[in-house]
């Protein structure tokens, strides 16, 4: 033993120590060691004093000790005692519960997908495959159309549809004064109306749209030498307060058939402009809005390339461009502005119409149809395919009961394993048991060594288990030196 620790007289304690300190079980020999103080090796620290209630040689717990708890904090109070303020937690510094947040995790879609041992077993669990992978398809092909949806919406969607005008007139004719009665000049009366044709026929329960809503403007323009110059235009033009009408209704005295001239300006949503007549021409468009002539205008300067080749900003106009645009090259980012100049009001709608007076008190009717834009019903439809929830909540709800029944088939799946591994070999499945619980409360706790080897005889068979010992004699002899210098007053220098 005097080999194995040489004396150095500069330094008090035990040798270094090579090998984790095992734990002595209570039923276990002991090695019969020398009761001496052994000699501590150069740079060595003695390990720190442990009473008689403290774990087993070496600073090892025995078996039947608890296992340290992990969790760092306040000391907890005495039975019976309240616990001081100082020990108390603050509610802000509370650790949330997060036991509910399994349950509202998200769910995907491969927690919906079954095991292969399961499908092994169940050969009819197939059929429930196929129709997941059918899903997935569905809803791919649902979600390109709802984007497919999403784009469209983002652009005006109308139809073509006809608006009959009616115009009609009736004459009064002139009645002298009688007993009673006032007398009153020949008159007439003219009336404008119109409606959408086959509006009623596909929905009767549908709210008519008014015939003013139609248009920006209406003028109604009389013959100048019956009515003179400052009575001669009937005039209505659309505000921010106008309200909206079924008609437009002019009376006038006379008792001479009338020409007027009944002219209309649509309300363009969006706003459509007419083209220059050369530019008209050049990309036969007369009347459109902004987006579709600067589309026009690009397509015709790809199919005549006239973009640089060298600098791509710019184009290089062709003999009608120069002269519609006045220079010989532009920048895209300039053909805006230069449109500007060469966008007008659309023109309006022009009737002739001629305000007969030869029938008495008779309406004389005459109908013309034009071409109006109109909101796409399909809009309608698609702006409540995209806010419709009652579907998605049911299917919502279905997907919830699917992950629910997979996990509890995954669940019963564990619970046979489990039972089939114990069924097999039962004393292997505890060993291999024991030794995975082992490890886990390992994982849990801030034990050191390998409980499940210390608990076996032969872990204390080993080379260390000699040293091991005389360190832990060499411990108690140290405690009881320093214990009895205390006693008799003799101070250690």
């Amino acid at each position: 033993m005097a080999q194995r620790f040489p004396q150095n007289p500069g330094n008090n304690g035990p040798p270094p120590q090579r090998y984790p300190p095992p734990s002595v079980p209570p039923n276990l020999r002991q090695y019969p060691g020398p009761n001496f103080p052994m000699q501590q090796r150069s740079g060595f620290t003695p390990p720190p004093q442990m009473g008689s209630g403290g774990p087993g040689p070496g600073g090892i717990m025995r078996p039947n000790q608890p296992y340290t708890n992990m969790r760092q904090g306040p000391m907890p109070a005495p039975q019976g005692g309240k616990r001081s303020n100082d020990q108390r937690i603050p509610i802000s510094q509370q650790k949330p519960d997060f036991s509910h947040s399994t349950s509202k995790k998200k769910k995907k879609l491969a927690d919906k997908i079954l095991p292969q041992k399961v499908r092994d077993l169940v050969p009819e669990s197939q059929a429930y495959m196929d129709l997941l992978a059918f899903e997935r398809k569905l809803d791919a092909t649902i979600m390109r159309k709802r984007l497919d949806i999403q784009e469209a919406l983002k652009r005006p969607m109308k139809q073509k549809r006809k608006l009959r005008i009616f115009i009609s007139n009736t004459f009064y004719p002139a009645k002298e004064a009688g007993e009673g009665e006032e007398g009153s000049v020949a008159s007439w009366e003219l009336r404008v109306e119109g409606r959408l044709l086959d509006d009623t026929k596909n929905d009767p329960n549908k709210v008519k749209r008014k015939f003013s809503s139609f248009f920006k403007s209406l003028v109604i323009e009389l013959d100048k030498d019956l009515y003179g110059p400052d009575n001669h235009l009937v005039e209505w033009h659309r505000t921010l307060t106008t309200q909206e009408t079924d008609g437009f209704q002019v009376k006038r005295p006379g008792d001479k058939n009338v020409r007027c001239t009944i002219l209309l300006l649509l309300d363009y949503q969006p706003l459509q402009f007419k083209l220059d007549p050369r530019l008209a021409r050049l990309l036969g468009v007369h009347t459109q809005t902004r987006p579709v002539i600067i589309s026009a205008l690009w397509q015709y300067i790809k199919t005549h390339k006239l973009q640089d080749c060298h600098e791509r900003e710019f184009i290089n106009c062709d003999k009608y461009l120069e002269q519609i645009f006045t220079c010989p090259r532009m920048k895209f980012a300039e053909i805006p502005q230069r449109l500007n100049p060469l966008l007008h009001p659309p023109d309006p709608i022009v009737i002739n119409h001629v305000i007969s007076v030869e029938g008495t008190e008779t309406k004389q009717t005459a109908c013309y149809d034009i071409d109006v834009e109109v909101d796409d019903t399909l809009k309608t439809q698609m702006n409540n395919f995209l806010l419709s929830t009652a579907s998605q909540q049911e299917i919502q709800s279905l997907d919830n009961k699917i992950h629910e029944t997979v996990e509890t088939i995954n669940q019963l799946k564990t619970n046979r394993e489990f039972f089939l591994s114990f069924a097999k070999d039962p004393q292997q499945f505890i060993n291999k048991w024991i030794i995975s619980q082992t490890r886990d409360l390992k994982t849990m706790t801030d034990v050191v060594g390998n409980p499940e080897e210390e608990r076996r005889a032969e872990f204390y068979y080993q080379p260390w288990a000699q040293e091991a010992v005389c360190r832990y004699f060499y411990t108690k002899v140290q405690q009881k030196r320093a214990e009895l210098e205390q006693a008799l007053g003799i101070r250690n220098s």
